[in-house]
């Protein structure tokens, strides 16, 4: 067999062992992301050399593409306007103040510990390190011990913020010279990039959403392809974008909120559409009895947040998913053993300040006079994993094949790499200890901010969770 032959089977045989284990494995420190990005290092060139896709990296490129589109669409779909509204601060804190905070530090950052990087080239970096994976803490957003306004601050938090580092991604890769995007010039970026993106995303995902509700009124269709709908009206949107020489990124997440808002916006009505509404509710009251109530680790701890019990988009996000873990196994055979070989103190030394200063010190000032306390400031500060979306933007830098980027994709793969590890074994320790606590400081009679309550906190149901 050819090698993308035997990298496939790789890929399919890790897959099917962790889901074959996965049940076991999510009592234990080990996260989905753990074993994937280990499994991609020891069958990459650095050990085993099954997968090795220096030379051909188009199919790499294309499943995360096709992986961070589709997350961008279901995540945004998920989000609602009471969501920003729900805890009254702490989304639009973190989003409003604490990533605009995080873009600038990790750029003024990079200055002194990157030489030979220009300064758009430094942005960069900033901008790709920004946005957070909800995959990868899993359990810090969704275990019952810690307050549900944390939870959901830090949820919508990651659902958000990966679409917002968007223009500033264009726009910074405009800015240097010799890519595609610089040659197309900032003014150029801007309308395609952000305007015209923008606009196809919504029209795409406004009438997506209309037209599932309209057949599903008049019974035309069934469950099991409104669920293959959702993932389509996403490509949809995408590969228009790209069609036309926008950001099918940003065509994709804009998509999701249209499309999310008109499926709560103008429910289906009709005899069908009642018995559809009935099984819903019915399947999430049965998803609700059978939680076992331990810790949300075992990836079934939170309802659908689409249309509350209406679980239309439950097959996409499962897609989404299983993309992402193929994603991160490729991410370890390719970029992150290679560059594993090869390390030094700047590199490593910038992914630690990326994880810890860049992340920790905006959200500190984002929630300065917020009433919150510092466990609860610490906390929301450390558990802000960085995944799938810096990946792709890394990789799309990669592409250009400009000086510098060589850098660049080496720091993107050690943050990534280390943030993996490092947010995966503390997730479920450090939740269980601010969970307590928070419990003891209520039993002493003490008010908390942190106890606001939030009405049906919405929480993604990624298969990528521990």
């Amino acid at each position: 067999m050819s090698g993308d032959a035997w990298s496939g089977v790789a890929v399919a045989g890790v897959v099917a062992a962790y889901a074959l284990g996965s049940r076991r494995l999510a009592s234990t420190p080990v996260s989905s992301a753990m074993v994937f990005v280990g499994c991609g290092i020891l069958l990459g060139p650095a050990v085993l050399d099954v997968i090795d896709l220096k030379h051909n990296a188009g199919p790499l490129l294309t499943l995360l593409e096709a992986a961070l589109a589709l997350v961008l669409f279901t995540d945004a779909m998920a989000v609602r306007a009471r969501d920003l509204r729900s805890g009254g601060f702490l989304p639009g804190r973190l989003l409003g103040i604490g990533l605009p905070l995080s873009i600038g530090a990790g750029w003024l950052l990079a200055w002194p510990l990157l030489p030979g990087l220009t300064l758009w080239e430094l942005a960069l970096v900033g901008a790709v390190l920004a946005p957070t994976d909800a995959a990868l803490g899993k359990t810090a957003m969704s275990s019952p011990r810690v307050p549900a306004l944390v939870r959901h601050g830090l949820n919508v938090e990651s659902g958000l913020n990966d679409g917002m580092v968007l223009p500033f991604f264009a726009l910074f890769l405009a800015a240097i010279p010799g890519t595609s995007a610089a040659r197309e010039g900032v003014g150029g970026v801007f309308w395609r990039a952000l305007v015209l993106s923008t606009v196809l995303g919504l029209l795409i995902g406004a009438l997506g959403g209309r037209l599932l509700r309209w057949a599903q009124a008049r019974g035309w269709i069934s469950r099991e392809w409104a669920q293959l709908y959702v993932p389509a009206v996403a490509a949809a949107a995408y590969t228009l974008a790209v069609a036309v020489d926008g950001s099918g990124f940003i065509a994709a997440w804009v998509a999701g909120f249209a499309f999310g808002f008109a499926l709560r916006r103008f429910r289906a009505t009709g005899p069908d559409a009642e018995r559809q509404d009935g099984q819903n509710r019915q399947n999430s009251q049965n998803d609700q009895d059978g939680r076992d109530g331990r810790d949300g680790r075992d990836g079934r701890d939170g309802q659908n947040s689409h249309d509350g019990p209406d679980r239309t988009a439950d097959f996409a996000e499962h897609l989404g998913g299983l993309l992402a873990s193929a994603s991160l196994l490729l991410f370890g055979a390719v970029l992150l053993g290679p560059t594993l070989e090869d390390l030094s103190w700047r590199i490593v030394g910038y992914a630690v300040l990326s994880l810890t200063v860049v992340r920790m010190l905006p959200v500190a000032l984002a929630l300065a006079g917020s009433g919150l306390r510092l466990p609860t400031v610490a906390y929301i500060g450390w558990f802000g994993p960085r995944g799938l979306a810096s990946v792709v933007l890394g990789l799309l830098v990669l592409e250009e094949h400009v000086p510098g980027v060589e850098l660049l994709s080496r720091v993107v793969a050690v943050t990534v790499g280390l943030s993996v590890l490092l947010h995966g074994i503390s997730a479920v320790a450090l939740a269980d200890r601010y969970g307590r606590w928070h419990e003891k400081t209520r039993a002493q009679g003490r008010e908390l901010h942190e106890a606001t309550p939030v009405p049906d906190p919405s929480e993604r149901r990624r298969i990528t969770a521990r």
